[in-house]
């Protein structure tokens, strides 16, 4: 009877380590129950807790949720007006506030953990940061959209130290210059290739690859795959055939079965692509909009194994657009602009934490905020042409 019962103490443990095992529990998320109907969340008013001290932010050029969940923004001190940063002045004009550093790290609580960043020797900091991005290394890269200015990024270890800068301030001879960029707006590092994917951006008509450790060139491609041409005409087509060149290359996302998505953000449209720049499909959000902002601002995946959705901001009408990811069709929408939490003024980018919440920054209400994922609804999808 003891034996049999130390056999049956024994099985259980064994089963209780396999269940535990990483690749088990891998496994088991390849093969949990498809999601059904079309994400709803709710805003979070109190994440992130205030900032420490008297800081406050500026606009905001980009959000990223790293390996950790944790959430990495990247805010514009210079956008700050004097009435804002009074305590800054000299001499002081009032009891608040002063500038945040331009690159801050929250944690999933929403906790304060770090900020850095801004000009330093031995790198060209961006006039006005555009983009964040975390690395599988935990490295953090930026770009920046200053006209003449901002025709670099620059890549950071986890705690601010320098490590690459790829292009040169003020140097940019167009978008089949492949040693300088020219106000690129977004980073993505694919970890299979260890490839910097760039989208370059608010001048430049292209999407460039480089290494991510030397900086070295790759390739670069334009709208559906061809090569850019700076001389084409930026008028938007509003029917009929797409541009065939880029307007305003506002981020780049790569999903887990190797799809380029490229946002055409005053085209008012997102393109998808090979990592080798081999055009696939594309679809136009909300294509008659007339909004000189555009409504392509990005894409952020839902984070089941095979990313259903794609979280798009469409900046022209302060809402987030859901998107069935293989069908390119849009399933579902929420917010609206305004001022209260939940709104937004000017939504400039997103992303998304492992759980599925989304994590929203605004380049003219100068905060991030947090919607949590509450669960599931019917689709009422409607074509992503509509």
């Amino acid at each position: 009877m003891k034996a049999r019962s130390g056999r049956v103490i024994i099985l259980a443990i064994v089963v209780v380590f396999a269940v535990m095992h990483p690749a088990n529990r891998r496994a088991a998320a390849q093969t949990a129950k498809p999601v059904s109907g079309v994400p709803v969340f709710k805003v979070d008013p109190f994440w992130p807790k205030p900032l420490p001290g008297k800081l406050i932010l500026g606009e905001l050029g980009g959000v990223y949720v790293d390996a950790q969940d944790h959430v990495w923004i990247v805010s514009r001190p210079k956008t700050l007006t004097p009435d804002l940063i009074g305590a800054s002045l000299k001499p002081p004009t009032a009891e608040c506030c002063l500038p945040a550093p331009p690159v801050i790290e929250f944690d999933a609580a929403g906790n304060y953990l770090q900020g850095w960043g801004g000009p330093g020797n031995g790198y060209e900091w961006p006039d006005n940061p555009h983009g964040i991005f975390v690395d599988y290394k935990g490295n953090v890269w930026v770009g920046g959209n200053t006209t003449r200015k901002d025709d670099q990024i620059v890549k950071f270890t986890n705690d601010g130290k320098f490590l690459l800068q790829i292009g040169h301030a003020g140097k940019s001879q167009g978008s089949l210059d492949i040693g300088n960029l020219n106000r690129p707006t977004q980073v993505f590092v694919y970890q299979k290739t260890n490839e910097a994917f760039v989208s370059d951006g608010y001048q430049n008509r292209r999407v460039i690859v480089f290494d991510a450790d030397t900086g070295a060139f790759k390739r670069l491609w334009g709208a559906y795959g061809k090569k850019p041409d700076d001389s084409a005409s930026r008028t938007r087509p509003f029917s009929g055939a797409g541009s065939p060149q880029f307007n305003l290359v506002h981020g780049v996302s790569i999903s887990h079965d190797d799809l380029v998505y490229v946002s055409d953000r005053l085209n008012n449209r997102l393109q998808v692509f090979t990592p080798d720049g081999k055009f696939i499909k594309e679809a136009y959000i909300a294509r008659g909009t007339l909004d000189d902002r555009g409504t392509a601002f990005g894409v952020a995946f839902s984070p089941d194994p095979e990313q259903k959705f794609l979280y798009l901001p469409n900046g022209a009408s302060d809402k987030i657009e859901i998107l069935d990811r293989k069908t390119l069709q849009i399933v579902g929408s929420f917010g609206r602009g305004g001022e209260f939490a939940g709104e937004w003024h000017w939504l400039h980018t997103l992303a998304v934490d492992s759980k599925g919440n989304i994590y929203t920054a605004e380049s003219r209400g100068n905060r991030v905020q947090k919607f949590r994922l509450t669960g599931f609804s019917p689709a009422a999808g409607s074509p992503a042409g509509s």
